[in-house]
């Protein structure tokens, strides 16, 4: 089977929003190829297979924080609602309310995007453990080598799309 979607393009509309790795609707609907608003259709005809922890609402503090982060407001365009976001699980469960054969690829793609970078992040803290007890081992001439590290180490994908 092909990359339907390549995986950084996937990898890109992952964000962290309330602690949580999600993906927006309109973000989702593009790489399944339907309307945001067939999505959502299909979400709220199948409410009971999205409970709030595979899919919430955004309220209209994250929305504007969203915003700000991209400035590109003109892409959320004439929306009367307020987006919806999907966990991992939430995304899992896509597939199974939008039955069509694109939307069984772009999911698989997207798990193992969301697979991938749960293992970047978990190679992150192995390295920030041994780092710290490098550092813990070495004297203080060597802290301002451990701080530039650290700040290499730091996501900056992550860094811009953290929702507080």
């Amino acid at each position: 089977m092909s990359n339907i979607v390549p995986m950084e393009m996937v990898e890109k509309k992952i964000m962290l929003v309330r602690g949580q790795k999600v993906m927006l609707d309109k973000d989702l609907a593009e790489l399944y190829g339907v309307e945001t608003k067939v999505l959502i259709q299909a979400v709220k005809r199948n409410l009971i297979r999205f409970p709030s922890d595979f899919a919430f609402q955004l309220n209209y503090q994250e929305v504007t924080n969203l915003r700000s982060q991209f400035v590109t407001s003109s892409s959320w365009g004439g929306r009367r609602y307020l987006p919806f976001v999907f966990t991992e699980q939430g995304v899992a469960m896509l597939s199974s309310v939008l039955n069509s054969d694109r939307a069984i690829e772009v999911n698989v793609e997207i798990m193992r995007a969301f697979v991938r970078l749960r293992q970047l992040l978990a190679t992150h803290k192995d390295l920030a453990k041994k780092l710290e007890e490098l550092e813990n081992k070495y004297d203080g001439q060597f802290k301002i080598v451990f701080e530039a590290i650290r700040r290499l180490m730091l996501p900056r994908q992550l860094r811009r799309k953290t929702v507080h």
